[in-house]
């Protein structure tokens, strides 16, 4: 294997490829990175077995082959070298040179019959195409409420279900819940359930491939391969029910409050300042008439905030971790939100003040005298 390419376009591709590079596994050859040369073209690949991705780049090939290298160490030695052109090859005694004008490398390659096989699976049937900005705005919309405890199951996922005139992403993790719709026209209905983290590597890999305008997914029974651009993941889709999530969010609200979504954000990061961690970071709201306070207590202080709404029902006092009222409001890019209320104890439904794009759930906290 003899190649040569620009350092820049290496290094970017290692970029992407490591993603699906596993520091916690104790399989040596899942640490490694495969690199194939052939005609005018590289091919890298990399894999956790829960997530692979393959990168393509141009490249002048003198000899084609194949090698696994440690990914670690090699991606950092073509971080530092020169932005130019490197010269690599493979030698008999199977190692790697890397070469630049003024610098040399020799890395010792890996077992390539021990690399896991991540081509294409026949499988694969159903095709969609998404819009790549509209993807990776649903999966910020939405990833931060999934669990991170695997114990939770299908929970640490983001489910994805599609119909012949929409897509919808929902997340959760019993304490809030985000939901957000896009209008898109489907050949067929259908749902999975990809895990939260592998959404959102699969969001940074759009974002790298700034030229790719869509995102295309082909759905089989266990696994998805997505293409962007010259990236190729596939995941392994999780499995098992996901919970029926429009029987959790209340229908029946009775308070219905219209409030400035950076005033509401502002004015809860300076309480949450006093919030106490003991006390699941606890905020109060008094909504009284047209006004909501915003209170918080600790040892060290107190702090009151106020903000002018507009009001339909009850006067309420209810309490909220801060922390996943902030996520909420971080999500939303609307000047103006919809609060909704049933009682103290109910959770709060956060929608937009017209149209259906997105509804978010947060569960009230139990309020002490603070």
């Amino acid at each position: 294997m003899k190649f040569t390419c620009q350092q820049q376009t290496l290094s970017r591709a290692l970029n992407t490829v490591s993603k699906a590079v596993s520091n916690k596994t104790t399989i040596p050859i899942l640490k490694g990175i495969l690199i194939e040369a052939k005609e005018n073209k590289i091919i890298f690949s990399a894999s956790d077995l829960d997530i692979s991705i393959k990168k393509e780049i141009s490249a002048e090939v003198e000899e084609t082959g194949a090698a696994v290298v440690p990914s670690k160490l090699f991606g950092d030695i073509v971080r530092k070298l020169p932005n130019e052109e490197i010269k690599i090859e493979e030698y008999m005694d199977g190692n790697l040179s890397l070469s630049t004008s003024s610098s040399e490398f020799a890395v010792i390659t890996m077992p390539l019959d021990q690399f896991p096989s991540i081509g294409e699976n026949s499988e694969n049937k159903a095709v969609v195409s998404i819009e790549a900005n509209m993807f990776r705005e649903m999966i910020r919309k939405t990833s931060f409420a999934a669990s991170i405890e695997e114990s939770k199951g299908s929970l640490v996922g983001i489910l994805t279900e599609l119909t012949e005139e929409s897509i919808e992403m929902v997340a959760l993790d019993g304490f809030r819940l985000a939901h957000t719709r896009s209008e898109m026209i489907n050949s067929e209905s259908r749902s999975f359930i990809i895990s939260a983290k592998i959404m959102n590597e699969l969001s940074k890999i759009t974002s790298d491939e700034i030229e790719a305008a869509t995102v295309r997914i082909s759905l089989g029974e266990k696994s998805a391969i997505v293409n962007v651009g010259t990236t190729e993941v596939i995941v392994r889709m999780m499995e098992g029910e996901y919970i029926r999530y429009r029987d959790i969010i209340p229908k029946d609200s009775v308070i219905n409050v219209v409030i400035n979504k950076a005033l509401l954000l502002e004015s809860i990061e300076r309480a949450s300042l006093l919030a106490k961690e003991g006390k699941n970071n606890l905020i109060k709201f008094s909504i009284k008439d047209n006004m909501i306070t915003i209170t918080s207590r600790s040892d060290e202080g107190n702090v009151k905030e106020e903000i002018g709404i507009e009001k339909e029902g009850e006067n309420l006092d209810i309490g909220f971790n801060s922390k996943y009222v902030i996520d909420v409001l971080k999500a939303i890019d609307d000047e103006e939100i919809m609060m909704n209320f049933k009682n103290g104890i109910s959770p709060c439904v956060i929608t937009p003040v017209e149209g259906e794009e997105y509804e978010y759930l947060v569960l009230p906290v139990r309020i002490p005298n603070i």
